[in-house]
């Protein structure tokens, strides 16, 4: 199975560009969506979060979002730690779906896909990218968030250039008719290398 890596910074749009995919038929895999089910999910992880963070990393059963975050803010060591939780445990479900799609290939949507050296499980990459102001000004409208908080996150991921160096494909989603051509395009290049 031909595995095509979806990513880009915060706010750039891979989730609007990843549907445009589904729409043509791909198997889509959002890895943020799937972490988040397993975080609720496997009893693992919650047991190896909690031995992290303290018993408040859960409440109600639910992972307790602004007490985690406040302390990797504060300490980015933990996104590590907590990342080497999740990513292996995410790998292996990914693995368990690709088994079961059928198509000449499936898109893996991944944010920190060069971060966390997810690229090198990719046959392709494709990045999306957006002008910084733009990206800034979808999260504000998106998420209960502020300025300082959304440009401390993209401190953290590569930047657009750094991303669109090691990809095989690249999308501006400014304008969502023309980032819904871009797709049918890439998707047709894709299906043609394929070949």
């Amino acid at each position: 199975m031909t595995i095509v890596g979806l990513t880009g910074g915060i706010g750039s749009g891979k989730t609007t560009v990843a549907q445009e995919f589904k729409k043509l038929g791909v198997p889509v895999y959002i890895a943020d969506d799937e972490a988040k089910k397993l975080m609720k999910r496997s009893k693992i992880i919650k047991r190896k979060l909690i031995q992290l963070f303290g018993d408040k990393a859960y409440v109600n059963n639910a992972l307790n979002k602004p007490f985690i975050a406040n302390i990797i803010f504060n300490d980015k060591s933990y996104l590590q730690k907590m990342n080497s939780i999740i990513h292996p445990r995410v790998a292996k479900h990914f693995e368990k779906w690709v088994l079961k799609q059928v198509s000449p290939y499936v898109i893996k949507e991944v944010a920190i896909l060069f971060e966390n050296d997810g690229y090198k499980t990719c046959d392709f990459i494709i990045t999306v990218t957006a002008p910084k102001e733009l990206k800034i000004e979808r999260l504000l409208k998106r998420d209960d968030t502020t300025k300082a908080k959304i440009e401390a996150i993209m401190k953290n991921q590569w930047t657009d250039e750094e991303k669109v160096k090691r990809s095989h494909f690249v999308i501006e989603n400014i304008a969502l008719e023309n980032t819904k051509n871009q797709v049918i395009k890439v998707h047709k290049q894709i299906l043609d290398r394929l070949k």
